[in-house]
């Protein structure tokens, strides 16, 4: 797991040694390895094939079920493009699986985007909390948040309603041209200045 042996690497053993050059070496790489984020998205999100837990359909297809629902609902792009991964946790988060897919949506998408997937397994409880001995009405603890309604929403007409072997269920090559231009730019992330600077750069020089 040491990745590409011959490309150039920074020199220092701790960071309070690293070196301008050093960054800018970590730098360059970064760009090319940010732009195969969706490739690895689709990648991982692919690992839910076959995955059914005791559901009624696999956990892809219920991915699947739940953009297309959205999409055909008129909901945008961004909006099905969470509702396509929202789950995508399911595989290294089964104890906080709406939390790692909140995380890796979280550059991308708008603050009520980010919450309603953030939150959604609270909601989604609702339908189900009271045969695994929890309360079903957890989600009214958020009752006066802004964002309520519209994961309430997002779980009854969209999540909730992912589970039918027969219903459409859009392929996910039909939702992978979303995902790269929702995942092209950051709006938020720790970096983003400094990544808007480097294309302004680029742009000027190109």
């Amino acid at each position: 797991m040491d990745g590409h042996h011959d490309e150039p690497r920074a020199q220092f053993k701790h960071m309070e040694e690293g070196t301008a050059e050093d960054w800018k070496i970590i730098g360059q790489a970064f760009g090319g390895f940010a732009k195969e984020l969706p490739d690895r998205v689709i990648t991982h999100l692919q690992l839910l094939e076959g995955d059914c837990g005791g559901f009624p359909v696999d956990r892809l297809t219920h991915c699947l079920q739940t953009a297309t629902l959205a999409h055909r609902d008129g909901q945008d792009e961004e909006y099905v493009v969470c509702a396509l991964l929202h789950d995508i946790g399911d595989t290294l988060g089964p104890y906080n699986h709406a939390d790692v897919g909140a995380a890796l949506l979280e550059p991308f998408v708008s603050e009520e985007n980010h919450w309603m997937v953030k939150h959604h397994a609270i909601f989604q409880g609702y339908y189900f909390f009271e045969h695994l001995g929890l309360d079903p009405d957890l989600r009214e603890k958020y009752r006066d948040h802004p964002c309520f309604d519209r994961t309430v929403e997002f779980c009854a007409k969209y999540d909730a309603a992912a589970f039918d072997p027969e219903q459409e269920t859009l392929p996910l090559s039909f939702f992978e041209p979303m995902l790269r231009r929702v995942m092209a730019k950051p709006k938020r992330s720790l970096y983003k200045n400094k990544l808007d600077a480097d294309q302004q750069e680029q742009r000027q020089t190109a």
